[in-house]
C-alpha cells in the first residue's frame, strides 16, 4: 500500500509512518547537503536565522544537476546521507520533521529521530532523472554561492519515497540485513 502525504509533515503525520511505508511525498521541501547544513548550523550560533522555517519540514539531501533547456531542474537524485549526520540532530532539535536521502545514519541521528518525532525516508538511487520529474517547481534561497549545494525551495508533486527509519527508530537498513545474515 502506498500512503499520500503532503508537507508541513507534522507530528501527527509522522507517527502514522512505520518503517517500510512507501509514500508519495506532495508539497515544499527544502534542499541542502553537507556544506549548506554546516553553514546554517554556524549562522544560528552566530544569532542568525535559518534560511527558512524548519518547522515541521522536510529536507531533500539532492544536489541537482543543471536543468536542460526548457526544464526547471536537472537530475535529482539523493545524495549518500552520513554527510550530514554532524548537523541533523542540531535541525531536528529545531523542529525538522522529515530528511530524504539514501544509505543508513548514524546512532546520534536515530536517537534525535526518536526525541523530535522525525522520519527519514529513502529515495531511489539511480533513478534521478524519473524524481526530477516530480519537482514542479525550484528556486534557490540561500547560498546561492554553493552552486549546486545551495538551498532551494522546491515544490513536489508525489515524489516516491519509501519510509527507512520511522519515528520510533524502527530501521529497515538493520531489520532487512539481518534477514540475510547466515551466521
Amino acid at each position: 500500500m502506498t500512503v499520500e502525504i503532503s508537507t508541513p509533515l507534522t507530528e501527527e503525520k509522522v507517527k502514522a509512518l512505520k518503517a517500510g511505508d512507501k509514500v508519495l511525498l506532495s508539497g515544499v521541501l527544502y534542499t541542502s547537503r553537507d556544506a549548506a547544513h554546516k553553514r546554517m548550523v554556524e549562522q544560528v550560533e552566530k544569532g542568525g536565522k535559518l534560511p527558512f522555517d524548519v518547522n515541521d519540514s522536510v529536507i531533500y539531501y539532492v544536489g541537482p544537476s543543471p536543468a536542460k533547456e526548457g526544464e526547471i531542474i536537472g537530475s535529482a537524485g539523493p545524495t549518500t546521507s552520513y554527510r550530514m549526520d554532524p548537523y541533523a540532530p542540531y535541525l531536528l532539535d529545531r523542529g525538522l520533521r522529515g530528511m530524504i536521502g539514501k544509505g543508513d545514519r548514524s546512532k546520534d541521528v536515530v536517537d534525535s529521530m526518536i526525541k523530535n518525532k522525525a522520519v527519514y525516508f529513502a529515495a531511489v538511487g539511480g533513478a534521478a532523472a524519473l524524481l526530477a520529474d516530480k519537482i514542479k517547481k525550484v528556486e534557490v534561497i540561500a547560498y546561492d554561492d554553493l552552486g549546486t549545494e545551495a538551498v532551494r525551495r522546491m515544490e513536489v508533486k508525489d515524489l516516491p519515497v519509501v519510509v527507512v527509519i520511522d519515528s520510533e527508530g524502527n530501521n529497515l537498513y538493520e531489520t532487512e540485513k539481518n534477514k540475510y545474515k547466515i551466521i
